[in-house]
Order: C-alpha cells, then sequence, then structure tokens
C-alpha cells in the first residue's frame, strides 16, 4: 500500500508542476502578446529603415548635385580668369600693331618699320610662350603621325626617308597636348 501512496502523491506533484507549467505558460504568452501590441513588427521596422535610407540616399544625392553645379561653376570662373589675363598680354600687341599701322609710320622709315614689326612679332611670340604654348619644328626628325600631318613624299639626296625635309605649316602644342599638327614635306629616300 505504500508503493500505491506513494505514486498517488508523485502523480499528485507531477500534475501540480504540469498545472504551474501550464499557468506559467500561458502568462509568458499574455505578456508576449501584450509585448507584441507594443513593439512594431518587424516588417514595420525593416519599412521604418528603408524609409531613413531612402532619405539619406536622396539628401546626399541632392548634396552631391549642388557639389557639382558649384563645382562646374568654379571651374567656368578659373577659366574666365585665366583667359582674362591671356586676353590682357595680346590686347597690348594689338595696340603695339595699332600704332605701327598708324598712317604717319607706314611710308616713313622702311627699316624702323620692319624693325618694330620684329619686336612685336617677338612680343606676341613671348606672350604664347608664357602661355604654354610650344611650337612643333620637326625637321630633320623622323615622321610622328601623332603630332605631324604629311602632305607630300619627296625625294631627298640628303634627308633619310621617312624623316621630315621641311615644314610647311608650323605645328603647336599646349603644355603636353597637340593642339595643331605641323604639316610636313617627308623624304621618300633617293
Amino acid at each position: 500500500m505504500a508503493d500505491s501512496e506513494t505514486n498517488e502523491n508523485v502523480n499528485q506533484e507531477q500534475e501540480e508542476i504540469i498545472r504551474e507549467a501550464e499557468a506559467f505558460a500561458c502568462k509568458n504568452k499574455n505578456d508576449l502578446q501584450e509585448e507584441a501590441v507594443d513593439q512594431p513588427s518587424e516588417t514595420e521596422v525593416l519599412k521604418t529603415a528603408l524609409a531613413t535610407a531612402n532619405d539619406r540616399y536622396l539628401r546626399l544625392m541632392a548634396e552631391f548635385d549642388n557639389y557639382r553645379r558649384r563645382t562646374a561653376k568654379e571651374q567656368l570662373e578659373f577659366i574666365e580668369i585665366a583667359n582674362a589675363k591671356l586676353l590682357e598680354k595680346l590686347s597690348e600687341v594689338l595696340d603695339n600693331f595699332e600704332r605701327a599701322s598708324l598712317p604717319e609710320n607706314r611710308g616713313c622709315d622702311i627699316n624702323g618699320f620692319a624693325k618694330g614689326m620684329d619686336m612685336i612679332h617677338d612680343q606676341f611670340e613671348k606672350v604664347l610662350t608664357e602661355a604654354g604654348l610650344q611650337q612643333i619644328n620637326p625637321v630633320g626628325e623622323p615622321f610622328d603621325p601623332s603630332c605631324q600631318e604629311a602632305l607630300l613624299k619627296q625625294p631627298s639626296e640628303d634627308v633619310k626617308e621617312n624623316h621630315v625635309i621641311e615644314v610647311f605649316q608650323k605645328g603647336y602644342r599646349l603644355k603636353n597636348k597637340i593642339i595643331k599638327t605641323a604639316k610636313v614635306i617627308v623624304s621618300a629616300g633617293k
């Protein structure tokens, strides 16, 4: 009989533990449901994060667009300033040409007039050189199609084949960029 009493006590204890566990689970389930009502769902959190990211993206795009416009405007201003300085120097050359072409300077002294023209030419060349312009003079050098344009090939006893005999029209480079190719006559050899 003692065994049956012990079994009954154990069964009662087990039933009590089960009831407590069910009550605890029910309470936790209610607590979790209340918390779920108070807290936004995962979808709502993700939607909020997406809206925040989109807003940030739009602000960054607007800021970048403003930066691009501002730098383009600054670049144009730099170009205008550089052009103004160059044009100021070129206007001095123009003034000298106008003085040289005045009627009182035309027929007087041919040698003085020629000397004045040489001085104006030198002044003009100096302005262009200071601005970074370099003349391409490839006479005697091998023909280079990247900075020269061959007008014709001509036989030559003195100049090697595919070398420049004569420059028909000068070429120019600004810093390292070719802005005008030299037009040349190339040797066809003997």
